[in-house]
């Protein structure tokens, strides 16, 4: 599902935040990537979803070359992964139906196909109760859900999460991850960025540390690995 080829990235500023990264993360793999402030887990996870490009390397998402692939074939790309933010990244002015409804309208979803899937999404995730809401009157949880609820309702292939509990408080939180376990359970490939150390050591899954924009351990069944 991703392939990563000797990948290196260094920003103008001469920062090398990626040196040499090989990984490949099969189909319906749950990995999570950890590593201390400044390792350079951002900037691997952002050049996933072609938010960043390689200096030099080859990147595949599902057979798809990332680092030749022209700049309108990128919203192509996207549609094949959902991604996940830590600050949501939710549209304040639409409703929770609209804010999901709106990655199957720029694929131009029939509309009867997108109240069906919407409404089923938003049942997964807990919130169907909540679809004329509006984000600003939702907990920071519930936020999430409707985070995951677009980034999954068009059924993608992988989902990228970076730091998806971050400002979340713990009880949340694994409410969120069972979220993420259900979704893989249904064979959707997850890579999960996180700091939370229970739940890494806890939920089990592959982990791929990385400091100095290395990877320095992959270990099926890992342990989080560091203090906090």
């Amino acid at each position: 599902m991703i392939e990563m080829q000797d990948v290196y990235k260094k920003y103008p500023n001469g920062v090398v935040a990626v040196n040499g990264i090989s990984v490949n993360i099969e189909p319906g793999e749950f990995v999570y990537v950890v590593g201390p402030s400044g390792a350079g887990k951002s900037t691997f996870i952002k050049m996933m979803y072609r938010e960043e490009v390689p200096t030099k390397g080859n990147i595949k998402i599902n057979g798809i070359e990332l680092t030749t692939l022209k700049e309108n074939k990128v919203p192509l790309l996207r549609r094949q992964m959902g991604v996940i933010f830590q600050d949501f990244k939710l549209l304040p002015s639409l409703t929770v139906f609209e804010n999901v409804a709106f990655a199957l309208e720029v694929i131009e979803e029939h509309p009867d196909q997108i109240k069906k899937k919407v409404m089923q999404t938003l049942d997964l995730v807990g919130i169907k109760h909540k679809a004329r809401m509006f984000p600003n009157e939702l907990s920071g949880g519930e936020q999430q859900r409707v985070s995951i609820a677009r980034s999954i309702v068009n059924s993608p292939k992988v989902v990228i999460a970076d730091e998806p509990t971050g400002n979340l408080d713990p009880d949340t939180s694994w409410d969120i991850m069972s979220i993420f376990e259900e979704i893989n359970l249904r064979g959707t490939t997850v890579l999960m960025a996180t700091h939370n150390k229970e739940i890494v050591n806890t939920i089990k899954h592959r982990v791929i540390a990385i400091e100095a924009g290395q990877i320095v351990r992959d270990e099926q069944r890992g342990e989080y690995g560091y203090e906090g």
